[in-house]
């Protein structure tokens, strides 16, 4: 009877504990929040471990009662319910990945290694539980005669194929093997990002003398030192591997020693032979990539991922690349020459390197089109763009921005912002983080923290989010965009967009579109944002507030073809690189090295230029979003420029009715119409090439 007694007490002062852990942790609780958003300041890190084991138990209770369900496989009962299963996930996830790429620390990294085998070996049992397939098969067989809609039936069949596609028709050894390999990957993947941060965040280059300085404008001046004070260094500024600080040194810096110090820092990230080293991981996994490939039935990795996409497969895409590479390269050689010729008629002595052409390149533009860069910013404060931003989906699209200070954030730098649409109605939430930080990986990237979604006919509106690396303000001076950082800001709002009027009402096919078709809903924005219609209502010099004026509008004009060779040589030369690391046929021993030597020798790329990733740091193709997929931006790029042509030929940039079919087929309705169809319903035709090859200046 003691015995009893102790043990009872014992089970409840466990369960106590139990619940007082389960009432501190906000991924156990709704939250009470303006608009549902994330409780960030109520989230600790200790909170994401037991959330995940907890979430792993729930999905894996909804999938048994699916299986388990002692009626026929139905639409309802199989595919609704596995599509409506891991709401918990749906919580943790978003905001654990969210933090980890915009905010992440050391804790944050550790759990990310202790979950990563936790979250892959969930994935693969569900993925290829037999019982669960058996029944979304028995649907899939019957769905001809089930009476579906055009988005159910959809539905029912992406199902079908994602189970397929991971594994789950293989015989039991095999699917062991598979789920082998995806957990070893997922883990690579996990390191590779890791040491990429790691390596970007090690190197600074500090500043101390005058001479250091010489040719920098005040405002990169003023930028080297805030970063230097910042970062506690005593010296006259610092430079970093960030963009907004690596990219304007070398445009203005003439110490060439210090700008091929910084440059060479930057494309030997991740290939240093150090802790942080990147070679032996990816070797890894181009070679488990493979293997996968093969037990799927596909050749190589680049054949199993391109099977969905709209180019089909790999010869489609090096078709593709090498009809934009050719024409690319050529301009490349005539810009290098004249750069060569810059050097020598200055007494240089040297032969142009690749830490030399950001420079000359700026020379050029300031010669050639009079467009000087201290020029152009004062127009582009960021809050001019983003507000350009605003006023771009208020004249296409008739929707309003609020800002909403009340909503809780992860950082003090970001803004939330509600969304209204054309008719008044709540659309959804906005959060907007521009600036680079230690915590922040590179690059710029559109996410959600919610997505959109229906429950019981009630519509879930999407929280999204945009983060940028953009310029910092200095001082009193505001943040001023360089114009690619202002048309990247119109890049990631577009993509956020798309996630705003996704309206499926399945979440698997809610906004699933091919990956070459995903960057068009971004891309198209850019090309509203240099012509004169817009920039007239959105660059505003930030101290006086005078419009932009006719002349430095014109001059913008006539530089769009400016560097267009580097510009295009760069990107193919790494989109070719990611096809072939995909295609190769790779043995035992991999010289990552050696291989990526021997691709840009092979593809003809000049010394003078680098591919804008190299294998070490190309974070697109570390995980599987991008992987054999880097081309999509290019592929996009026709469909963009397609489609913007028919607003221009139509006479009205914002002619409502275009901007209705655009949202309707391009946007809205991706889980009735995907790929080529979709781009067909909107534009009655395929896309030209041609109008991708006039804008980059390539014919």
């Amino acid at each position: 009877m003691k015995k009893f007694s102790l043990l009872f007490i014992s089970i409840v002062i466990f369960m106590a504990g139990c619940s007082e852990r389960v009432q501190e942790n906000p991924f156990f609780t709704e939250w009470d929040t303006p608009f549902g958003a994330p409780p960030f300041d109520q989230i600790d890190d200790e909170h994401f471990l037991p959330a995940y084991e907890e979430a792993i138990r729930q999905h894996r209770e909804e999938i048994d009662a699916i299986i388990n369900n002692p009626e026929e496989p139905t639409f309802e009962n199989t595919i609704v319910a596995y599509d409506e299963a891991g709401g918990m996930f749906r919580r943790i996830s978003p905001v654990f990945g969210g933090l980890r790429g915009a905010e992440t620390n050391d804790r944050l990294q550790e759990i990310a290694r202790e979950v990563t085998p936790m979250l892959s070996a969930h994935s693969n049992a569900i993925s290829m539980d037999q019982e669960l397939f058996a029944r979304i098969q028995a649907v899939y067989e019957q769905r001809d005669e089930l009476g579906l809609d055009r988005e159910q039936m959809r539905v029912v069949e992406t199902y079908y194929r994602d189970f397929e596609r991971n594994g789950a028709a293989l015989p039991e050894a095999e699917r062991e093997e598979l789920k082998k390999l995806r957990e070893r990957m997922s883990m690579i993947s996990l390191q590779l990002g890791e040491n990429q941060l790691a390596e970007t965040n090690a190197f600074q280059l500090k500043l101390e003398t005058e001479e250091d300085l010489a040719g920098l404008p005040e405002s990169v001046r003023g930028s080297a030192a805030d970063a230097a004070e910042s970062a506690g260094v005593d010296a006259k500024g610092i430079v970093t591997l960030h963009n907004p600080s690596w990219i304007p040194f070398l445009q203005f810096s003439e110490r060439r020693d210090l700008r091929e110090k910084v440059f060479t820092a930057y494309f030997m990230r991740g290939d240093n032979d150090n802790e942080h080293d990147n070679k032996d991981l990816f070797a890894e996994l181009m070679q488990l990539r493979l293997e996968m490939a093969r037990l799927l039935g596909y050749n190589n990795y680049a054949e199993y991922f391109q099977a969905i996409q709209m180019a089909e497969k790999p010869e489609n895409v090096y078709d593709f690349l090498y009809e934009i590479w050719e024409p690319s390269l050529a301009r490349a050689k005539e810009e290098r020459a004249q750069m060569q010729a810059i050097i020598d008629r200055e007494g240089g002595g040297f032969e142009l390197k690749p830490w030399d052409w950001w420079y000359y390149a700026e020379i050029i533009s300031q010669e050639e089109y009079e467009l000087d860069d201290s020029e152009v910013r004062p127009y582009f404060a960021i809050e001019n763009v983003k507000q350009g931003n605003f006023l771009l989906a208020n004249n296409l699209f008739g929707l309003t921005f609020e800002a909403r200070p009340e909503v809780p954030v992860y950082h003090e730098e970001v803004e939330a912002y509600e969304v209204f649409d054309r008719d008044g109605s709540h659309l959804g939430i906005l959060f907007i983080d521009p600036h680079p930080r230690p915590g922040k990986r590179g690059g710029a990237w559109c996410g959600t923290y919610r997505s959109g979604s229906w429950d019981n006919g009630e519509r879930i509106s999407p929280i999204v989010t945009i983060v940028m690396n953009f310029s910092r303000p200095s001082g009193e001076r505001p943040a001023l965009l360089t114009w690619d950082e202002t048309t990247t800001y119109f890049h990631e709002f577009g993509h956020a967009l798309h996630n705003f009027f996704a309206e499926g009402r399945y979440r698997r096919t809610s906004r699933s579109v091919p990956r070459d078709f995903v960057e068009l809903p971004s891309q198209i924005l850019e090309n509203w944002a240099g012509t004169p219609e817009m920039l007239k209502e959105y660059a505003f010099h930030y101290e006086t507030g005078e419009t932009i004026p006719d002349e430095l509008i014109e001059k913008l004009k006539n530089a769009e073809h400016f560097n267009q060779g580097f510009i295009n040589t760069e990107y193919i030369a790494a989109a070719i690189l990611d096809m072939d690391w995909h295609t190769a046929e790779h043995g035992d021993e991999i010289d990552v090295r050696a291989f990526e030597n021997e691709s840009l020798k092979n593809m003809g790329l000049i010394e003078e230029i680098k591919p804008r990733y190299r294998t070490t740091y190309f974070g697109h193709i570390f995980g599987t979003g991008y992987a054999a997929g880097y081309y999509v931006y290019r592929w996009a790029g026709v469909l963009d420029a397609d489609a913007f042509m028919a607003f221009r030929e139509s006479g009205d940039l914002y002619n409502q009715e275009l901007a209705e079919r655009f949202r309707n087929y391009i946007l809205a309705n991706n889980a009735i119409y995907e790929g080529m169809e979709a781009y067909v319903k909107f534009r009655g035709e395929e896309p030209s090439i041609e109008p991708f090859l006039i804008q980059s200046g390539l014919k």
